[in-house]
């Protein structure tokens, strides 16, 4: 009988370690990936770094608005954070939407990467997903995702639509071949903004091959009245056309003022510019919002780090504007978009450029985050720059022939 008793009583704790383990994995294991969530009780928390008044953090919320219509969420379902700053409110924040029952956050800006990583870490049963961040591709952790979009396409073909103005202007006898100079608005001298400086000045020059570009650096993300005056610089300096990489309408309402062509970025501003605005490319967040929160509901993981592409209908250009663009441009873009999509075009093709009268074949990029910053990856093979092929974020950070800095802002 006590062997009996003692028996019983070992399959007892045997089961109960059992189900302590059990139940110590489903604490511990991230939301999205096992069992799923019922749609029911599923819950997002949006964190913005500014508010509607930045074209940048409009088109986020845009995307986010657009997601939660396709998914049929309620009010109670979803919270925005806007305006928070690329410091410790950001952890607060995501801290704060984790604690109020979010199964899944987003945040929009290179800054807050740190800050997500560092609540990602204290609530692993939290899905967070980060926009432009570099990490989570070598950090390795489960629950923290960054994402991008192939942007140097959508740029690349608004260089198309900016070159065939410029030749309308050459035609028209506006300006000479060898005045066909672009100014570009940037805010920061990083990758990301080279990469989409340069994929728009390759475009121009496919179609107009005499085009030169000078850029200008605000050192601010978000200034309305350094990007104008960055914008009215570049004109006075001679620029007959400007695009910016900067969140105001600074130099879209600078150019509308002096009557000269204007590419934005993130959004039309047609309704302002409707004399000069010609085209935006933008990154169209609302396919990867989708794709994230369903892989929260159907209990799927979600990729370390993702790349929204043209197929994807992550990259995308506005509607042109009939009344400024030159003659044959939307068949241009068309032309282009499709050799893109087919692999036969390529961006960052070495044939058509050279940095100091060279043509380069090999170059090491930074696309592992390391605290050396070291160049770690070959980045150029059969012929291209392999640009958002090894991580997310841009890297491409050449600085080519043809292209002029006034300044830099790191």
């Amino acid at each position: 009988m006590k062997k009996f008793l003692a028996l019983l009583l070992a399959l007892v704790m045997v089961f109960a370690l059992a189900a302590c383990g059990e139940a110590e994995t489903e604490e511990t294991t991230p939301a999205g990936e096992g069992a799923g969530v019922a749609k029911e009780d599923l819950k997002v928390g949006f964190i913005f770094l500014h508010d509607e008044n930045s074209t940048y953090d409009l088109n986020f919320i845009n995307g986010a608005n657009a997601a939660i219509e396709a998914l049929g969420l309620t009010e109670d379902q979803y919270e925005f954070r806007t305006n928070i700053p690329e410091n410790e409110e950001c952890y607060n924040a995501a801290a704060d939407l984790a604690d109020s029952g979010c199964d899944i956050i987003f945040a929009d800006s290179f800054g807050h990467e740190d800050y997500i990583i560092q609540a990602a870490q204290e609530f692993p049963e939290v899905q967070f997903c980060h926009s432009t961040g570099t990490k989570a591709h070598t950090l390795g952790l489960a629950n923290y995702h960054n994402t991008f979009a192939s942007i140097y396409e959508g740029r690349y073909l608004a260089g198309i639509v900016a070159g065939m103005k410029l030749n309308e202007m050459i035609e028209n006898g506006d300006i000479t071949a060898d005045q066909a100079k672009m100014g570009y608005v940037g805010a920061f001298t990083y990758a990301e903004v080279i990469s989409g400086y340069t994929s728009f000045y390759l475009g121009a020059k496919s179609v107009c091959p005499s085009v030169t570009m000078d850029v200008t650096f605000t050192g601010s993300w978000l200034d309305q009245a350094a990007e104008g005056e960055a914008a009215n610089n570049l004109i006075n300096g001679g620029c007959v056309l400007i695009s910016q990489h900067a969140d105001s309408m600074g130099a879209p309402t600078a150019c509308e003022n002096a009557g000269v062509p204007n590419v934005s970025y993130n959004g039309s501003t047609i309704d302002a510019c409707p004399e000069t605005y010609l085209v935006s490319s933008r990154i169209d967040w609302e396919p990867y919002y989708e794709y994230a929160i369903n892989c929260v509901l159907n209990g799927e993981a979600i990729d370390s780090d993702w790349t929204g592409s043209l197929a994807t209908g992550s990259v995308v250009l506005t509607e042109l504007n009939d009344t400024a663009v030159a003659e044959g441009t939307a068949e241009a873009v068309e032309e282009a978009k499709a050799a893109l999509e087919a692999g036969t075009l390529h961006v960052f093709d070495t044939s058509t450029f050279t940095v100091n009268g060279e043509t380069v074949d090999s170059y090491l990029a930074d696309v592992d985050t390391d605290e050396n910053n070291e160049k770690e990856t070959e980045a150029i093979s059969d012929g291209y720059f392999h640009e958002s092929e090894y991580r997310s974020a841009p890297y491409f950070d050449i600085q080519i022939d043809g292209i002029t800095l006034l300044d830099t802002a790191f």
